[in-house]
């Protein structure tokens, strides 16, 4: 018998699915945790002999494709070594610099450009500007976020081009982008696709940043959490406002045993105690590097490698096994990657930091001084003032750019409540109810649920026609 290895990176960029006995029916129970929390956990899929590849294992198939083995090759842990901040960041220097130019060689870069971290890292850290094209968007009746990305661009002497992401993009688009990410996240968070065909003109390879502000960052909790309280926490940051309401919707109409909540914090508790570590915020970051980043960030990275290659030098394997030796603190706070900065490129450090806009890295702890109090709300007269002048609310979040708005609203409506097999699947009871929910009462609270309901339909229509 002649067999196949496979082994996964410790964050594989791209699902990649097995099967695994013979019960292709539908797992209700995996599907209600993706409702939920916009991602399917660990190998679930929406079927039962359907599984997804683990990271960091080592698979062997025999020549039929049955599974013979699977056995993992590394483990998340958390050994802090002895190092100063300025020792970390030196550290963290060498190997950027070394990963990025194994992943892009001599390669045209294209480089979205953000007023956050991330991306001005890697604007840092790329040698040679004339390789670079770079670019940034805003959306269409919104506050022009294209600024800090020129303005890192200019520094950086990067070719750079703005883009406007339309209202309604998506209805145009939904049937290709179902088809990239299969359904295994909803289509409101890859907003490139709206310009993809232009931006993979503009290089060879697609440079992101993806996953950097969660290694780099610590997780915001006390280290005096229980197990039991970790899992609660844990459940908190992965279940969308809404996801629990609808998971409990789908799981009364399914009529499935007992409760979601019990079964969602049994899972969870079993995938956290497996993870090794003591340290509560490096357990989490470890369980979101596994679960999160292959599951839900990965699930839309297609939507750039199917247009161009891509280099993700926050998910490579040594990065991953550097974040395990820094000490906590020094991971707080984004210190690293602001310190890096400073230290490479002053002038980007004195870019605006968008969260703490006009504040830059220099001095963005002043933000929440009684001395910034009038900007602030100068600012925040400013938004109403615009909201007054456009004769609208701003679009601020991916949802309102694919849902408000007659014409958005026909489509969304069009795709919930037509299908057959969409109502044979989830009663349109359901559904109606958090369409109404959504158009009625909390938009912001049911953009959630109604994103997922549009997945599954979508869902439907692919597959159970």
């Amino acid at each position: 018998m002649t067999t196949v290895k496979i082994k996964t990176p410790l964050i594989p960029a791209e699902q990649k699915f097995f099967t695994k006995g013979n019960d292709s029916g539908l797992d209700l129970k995996a599907i209600c945790i993706f409702a939920a929390a916009g991602f399917f956990l660990a190998e679930d899929t929406y079927y039962r002999n359907l599984k997804a590849l683990q990271p960091a294992t080592e698979y062997e198939f025999d020549d039929n494709d049955v599974l013979v083995s699977e056995s993992r090759f590394w483990k998340w842990h958390y050994t802090p070594l002895k190092m100063t901040l300025e020792d970390a960041v030196d550290e963290f220097a060498h190997l950027f610099e070394r990963i990025t130019s194994r992943l892009l060689g001599s390669c045209n870069v294209i480089l979205p450009l953000s007023g956050g971290l991330d991306s001005r890292t890697q604007a840092a850290v790329l040698k040679d500007p004339g390789m670079v094209h770079s670019y940034s968007y805003k959306f269409e009746d919104s506050f022009d976020e294209t600024k800090y990305g020129e303005e890192i661009a200019k520094i950086r002497g990067f070719r750079f081009s703005s883009y406007v992401i339309p209202r309604g993009y998506l209805w145009k688009r939904i049937e290709q982008i179902s088809g990239i990410n299969k359904c295994y996240a909803d289509f409101t968070h890859p907003r490139q696709m709206a310009h993809i065909e232009e931006l993979s003109t503009l290089g060879d390879i697609f440079y992101l940043g993806h996953w950097g502000d969660v290694l780099f960052d610590d997780m915001g909790l006390p280290e005096s959490l229980s197990f039991d309280e970790q899992v609660s926490a844990l459940q908190k940051k992965i279940v969308k406002r809404g996801g629990m309401e609808l998971a409990n919707s789908l799981w009364n109409a399914w009529g499935i045993e007992g409760t979601f909540e019990g079964h969602l914090k049994s899972k969870l508790a079993g995938l956290l105690a497996e993870i090794e570590i003591e340290n509560v915020n490096a357990r989490i970051r470890a369980f979101k590097s596994m679960y999160w980043a292959p599951r839900w960030t990965s699930a839309n990275m297609n939507a750039f490698s199917s247009f161009k290659p891509v280099a993700i030098p926050y998910y490579d394997d040594e990065m991953c096994r550097f974040i395990c030796t820094v000490p906590e603190e020094h991971l707080a706070g984004r210190k690293i990657q602001i310190e890096y900065i400073k230290k490479i490129s002053p002038g980007l450090a004195s870019v605006a930091w968008q969260d703490y806009d006009p504040l830059n890295l220099y001095n963005y702890g002043k933000f929440e001084s009684p001395s910034m109090l009038p900007y602030r709300a100068l600012r925040k007269g400013k938004n109403i003032v615009k909201r007054n002048l456009f004769g609208r609310k701003l679009v601020t979040r991916n949802w309102e750019i694919q849902f408000c708005g007659e014409e958005n609203d026909r489509q969304l409506k069009e795709r919930l409540f037509s299908g057959k097999n969409f109502s044979e699947f989830i009663p349109s009871g359901v559904v109606k109810s958090f369409y109404d929910k959504f158009k009625h009462e909390d938009e912001v609270k049911y953009s959630h649920p109604v994103s997922m309901l549009l997945t599954l339909s979508e869902f439907c229509r692919m597959n159970l026609n």
